[in-house]
């Protein structure tokens, strides 16, 4: 007669194994996911300074930040009334006292992760950059937003930031 043996309890483990795997993947693409978004931000090697006039005011006027002895950076957003969601904007990032090589303006959420929108903007000469970018839209009826303007120097990345506001229409 034959005899049999009881099942092992290894019967049990494939499932908490897989759960485990998927586990430890989902976490694996969390930590991917974080750092390459930490990386295409791109913010490592950037001298902050902070703006001039808190709070400026980029609805009505340009603002301005200084950025060490002698160097000022002004960023212009050149729209008809205040800024709107998902409204080409004008961008015009002025730089003196250094010569700039590349600029680029990116506008990320203050309070709640928007996204990574990054506008880079074309030497127009004579230390001005001009382009055009853009606000996404949020369910709130108030977004506060921050645009981060970084420039290339010979001194390395210096940047600046200005706060502003985007009333849902």
């Amino acid at each position: 007669m034959l005899q049999r043996t009881p099942l092992s309890t290894g019967a049990r483990h494939p499932r908490l194994l897989r759960l485990l795997i998927i586990l430890t993947l989902l976490t694996l693409a969390v930590a991917l996911w974080y750092l390459t978004r930490y990386s295409l931000r791109d913010e490592a090697g950037v001298q902050w300074y902070p703006p001039l006039e808190t709070p400026c005011d980029l609805h009505s006027a340009p603002c301005t930040a200084r950025l060490g002895q002698g160097i000022t950076l002004r960023l212009a957003i050149e729209s008809d009334g205040p800024i709107r969601a998902l409204e080409r904007l004008p961008l015009e990032v002025s730089v003196a006292g250094i010569p700039a090589s590349a600029a680029r303006v990116d506008f990320v959420g203050r309070d709640m992760d928007m996204g990574l929108h990054r506008f880079p903007l074309e030497a127009a000469g004579s230390g001005v950059f001009r382009g055009e970018g853009q606000v996404a839209i949020c369910t709130k009826a108030v977004m506060p937003w921050r645009a981060k303007v970084v420039v290339d120097t010979p001194q390395g990345r210096l940047g600046s930031w200005f706060d502003f506001e985007v009333a849902r229409r």
